[in-house]
């Protein structure tokens, strides 16, 4: 019985891992310190930063492999934008 309530316990936490990326409005951070930290303890692993049209885009891969592209304000640190990487 504990085996077949263990599973289930597992299984029902599948779904939450797809949900664990930053959102937009999140608070990140503007220097790369302060953004890595709060992207991967979001779920965005291994960021990398550039600029683009006068924000800050991080690239990284969530706990499936898939990549999302996160723009950052600079002046504040807020998420703006999350999108699926081409």
């Amino acid at each position: 019985m504990k085996l077949v309530y263990l599973t289930a316990l597992v299984f029902s936490a599948v779904p939450f891992s797809a949900m664990a990326m930053p959102a937009v409005g999140d608070l990140v951070g503007s220097n790369p310190e302060d953004a890595t930290a709060a992207l991967e303890a979001s779920g965005c692993m291994s960021p990398r930063f550039e600029a683009e049209d006068g924000e800050i885009e991080a690239k990284c891969k969530d706990a499936d492999g898939k990549k999302w592209e996160v723009y950052i304000a600079p002046n504040t640190g807020l998420v703006t934008e999350i999108k699926a990487d081409d």
